[in-house]
């Protein structure tokens, strides 16, 4: 089979499963098997095997996750979300948009902290998408800005993505950490401006709400009772990325300090009970399983379409963009946020970055840039339709009256912020490598 017929054979295999619904790691494990008898032949599968230990199995970075993972389970059974939700809910209770604003600020803290999408969409969900639409809220408006909100969780570190993104480029952790804050910051500032803007030339879609609960409590008194709720997150915050950044850990020995400190909140906020300690290490270890699944699905696919000719192939299709340089960076930023309607981040970045990061290279482009635009790009995964996953983990906890269609126009004007930052960060990489310059043993320039 050629190397043409071999792509369209595998690309679209990889569609087929996935509209039929099988998971994703079998998907490109099953396509990867038939193809390497199809093409290259079946002698290249025990080469397979030897690429899948040697990449994932032997990368003591990607110890990294299943910490981190750990970490957000701790953090999001320690109830600390809905306190700190409650307790801004209350300050900004006559606020236009106040209570939209609040779930960007706990997304925030959230995506810093826990950095599961699913896990922060959901417990926003069910504590904040009741309420807004209780005190008259535009749906559209409450659902939009917990799933665009809910999504930084892959982009602000630590996130278990940018570990993986790391692994599989040449770019340091610490670095790409670094990287992403700008970035990050700069789409919750937009979600925020858009929603204060928006509730103040239309304030039937985000009305003050005058609670009865407000009145039980002064100014001060919710200040304390806020910095209760945030004070701990942010030493668990310092503690993660301040021995990273300042290179007095790694990524592996950095998430290890999350973990523990994670543990130690859950032991004063949560309920302790050995029922709920249980549950949170279950729901960890099917994350971690989840991704390392796909992690081998990934490197079989991406093995066997190397070895049949297909990434040579794209990669000619790629370098003979009209347009340059230019032209080749805005075909494969956009080829990611197409990718984003059908996959997860995790098989994008395992798809894409073996064929993508050496035309980079080739290019002459930053590696660490690329890199934090395909994780800025790659909130459009969880958004777009038709395999949006934020989409489908907030439907899961609304409550009746919003509908699939009032989700898909909900994210809509979020997606082109998005877009948006992404086009500001391209004319000033300063925002993305500024602060990678300024750490300790980085060695990058810009």
């Amino acid at each position: 089979m050629s190397a043409e017929l071999l792509t369209l054979f595998m690309f679209g295999g990889l569609l087929l499963g996935l509209f039929m619904g099988h998971p994703l790691a079998f998907v490109l494990g099953g396509v990867a098997v038939i193809a390497a008898f199809l093409g290259p032949g079946p002698r290249i599968l025990g080469s397979i095997i030897n690429n899948i230990y040697g990449r994932g199995m032997d990368n003591y970075v990607l110890v990294a996750i299943p910490l981190f993972i750990l970490m957000a389970r701790f953090l999001n059974d320690s109830g600390v979300a809905e306190k700190m939700f409650a307790t801004l809910r209350l300050l900004m209770a006559r606020l236009r948009g106040g209570l939209a604003l609040t779930v960007v600020i706990v997304s925030v803290l959230l995506a810093a902290t826990t950095g599961i999408v699913g896990a922060s969409i959901a417990v926003m969900g069910m504590i904040a998408l009741a309420p807004m639409l209780r005190y008259n809220y535009d749906k559209r408006l409450s659902a939009g800005v917990i799933m665009a909100s809910g999504t930084l969780g892959i982009l602000i570190p630590p996130s278990i993505m940018l570990i993986l993104m790391a692994s599989y480029s040449g770019v340091s952790v610490g670095a790409l950490f670094a990287g992403t804050i700008i970035p990050g910051l700069l789409l919750a500032a937009s979600y925020a401006i858009y929603v204060l803007v928006l509730c103040y030339f239309r304030p039937d879609y985000g009305p003050p709400a005058e609670i009865s609960e407000r009145a039980q409590y002064t100014t001060a008194q919710l200040w304390a009772m806020l910095a209760k709720y945030v004070v701990p997150p942010l030493v668990l915050i310092l503690g993660v990325l301040g021995t990273l950044f300042a290179g007095i850990a790694t990524a592996t020995e950095a998430s290890a300090i999350g973990a523990t400190l994670a543990f130690v909140l859950f032991l004063v906020f949560g309920d302790r009970s050995p029922r709920t300690l249980y549950v949170t290490l279950l729901e960890a270890s099917k994350t971690t399983t989840m991704v390392m699944f796909v992690l081998v699905g990934a490197t079989a696919f991406t093995g066997v379409f190397s070895r049949g000719g297909g990434m040579q192939f794209v990669q000619d299709l790629l370098t003979a963009t009209p347009g340059g340089t230019v032209g080749a960076l805005i075909v494969m930023l956009f080829l990611v946020f197409i990718l984003g309607m059908f996959l997860d981040w995790t098989g994008i970045v395992l798809l894409s970055f073996p064929i993508m990061l050496p035309i980079i290279d080739t290019l002459g482009v930053d590696e660490l840039w690329f890199v934090v635009m395909t994780a800025v790009i790659l909130q459009t995964s969880f958004l777009t339709p038709p395999f949006g996953y934020a989409l489908f983990y907030l439907k899961g906890v609304a409550p009746k009256g919003v509908e699939m269609v009032d989700l898909y126009r909900a994210v809509l004007p979020y997606c082109g912020l998005i877009v948006l930052v992404a086009i500001l960060l391209s004319l000033f990489p300063g925002l993305v490598l500024g602060l990678p310059s300024l750490m300790v043993g980085y060695s990058g320039a810009w």
